[in-house]
């Protein structure tokens, strides 16, 4: 079945496909050192999928093929021009005990919350939010035609923090700086790239989030922390990653070895965009179910009692 938050809503025990607790993700344990580019390890094809209300996407982390790559939980890519694809939206639902990030290329989002929280995210902005103890939100479509192309990242927190006052960090297109390498373009939202660091502050697994637009013929390299978890959603077009410089085409994940503290992409086809990103693993089991993240059943349990007694975002 589906995370959906329309289930969760409705009253569903939802599970995580496999188990609802989860260990760490082992495909690659890191070494102890390391000074290469690191190698794909798995390439995945997102999946269609239905969220919110109606909401038509396509999901390329936390499916069936790969549920969790510590500390990441989800990445899904939501890109129409068909109103009837987006309008619907993602109507009030809850989370706890992790973070998520919007990332927009088109169109706008309107962002509200149960405490009076309210933002608009537009071409080319962001959104980080720590959800923490718990938070109420909706993220409804602020247009009634032409593309809405964006992406939503889960971002696990570790046990200590999972109970944290609620946050945001909303980041306007011109707080991304874009910087031209040779034959590329980068915009780093979060982590130090190419001598830049993001306006993404705080974030307990040291992100990277990256957006790169190649031409044909580019070569770039771009740092990692060696036993960093990491990953590359291609957007557009095909890039060649790794050591081994492997082809990954619009629509697909590649999950990236721990070893290695560089990627390196290459261009050869008309042009491509891709989305990197890492960050440091958390170790703890993960217990998941619908809209919250946390370390036990019993901890679950008690997250969907206290929503339903509506004292879930009191932090009592």
């Amino acid at each position: 079945m589906n995370l959906t938050r329309r289930n969760v809503l409705l009253g569903a025990t939802v599970v995580v496909p496999g188990a609802l607790v989860l260990g760490r993700w082992n495909e690659d344990k890191p070494t102890s050192a390391a000074s290469s580019s690191r190698a794909v390890a798995r390439v995945l094809a997102s999946e269609p999928t239905v969220e919110g209300a109606g909401v038509h996407l396509k999901r390329a982390l936390g499916g069936r093929a790969l549920s969790v790559l510590d500390p990441f939980l989800l990445l899904d890519e939501f890109q129409s021009d068909d109103p009837n694809d987006y309008l619907a939206g993602f109507p009030d639902h809850p989370h706890r005990g992790f973070e998520t990030v919007t990332y927009m290329i088109d169109g706008a989002m309107e962002h509200k919350d149960n405490v009076g929280n309210h933002g608009r995210l537009g071409p080319g902005s962001a959104q980080w939010m720590t959800a923490g103890h718990g938070i109420v939100h909706s993220e409804m479509p602020k247009q009634e035609r032409g593309l809405m192309w964006g992406f939503q990242l889960w971002v696990n927190l570790p046990s200590a923090r999972k109970m944290i006052k609620p946050r945001y960090q909303d980041i306007p297109p011109n707080w991304i700086q874009e910087l031209a390498l040779d034959r590329a373009r980068v915009r780093v939202v979060a982590g130090s790239a190419f001598g830049v660091t993001g306006p993404v502050q705080g974030i307990d697994v040291d992100p990277v989030f990256v957006d790169l637009a190649l031409e044909r013929g580019a070569r770039t390299e771009l740092a990692l922390t060696s036993g960093h978890s990491a990953f590359a959603y291609v957007t557009d077009g095909s890039v060649r990653l790794g050591s081994d410089a492997r082809e990954v085409s619009r629509g697909q994940l590649a999950v990236l070895t721990r070893e290695g503290d560089g990627l390196t992409l290459a261009c050869d086809s008309n042009g491509a965009r891709v989305i990197v990103v890492a960050g440091r693993p958390i170790g703890e089991f993960v217990a998941r179910r619908g809209p919250f993240v946390m370390n036990t059943q019993a901890e679950l349990d008690r997250a969907f009692e206290e929503f339903r007694a509506g004292t879930l975002t009191s932090g009592v």
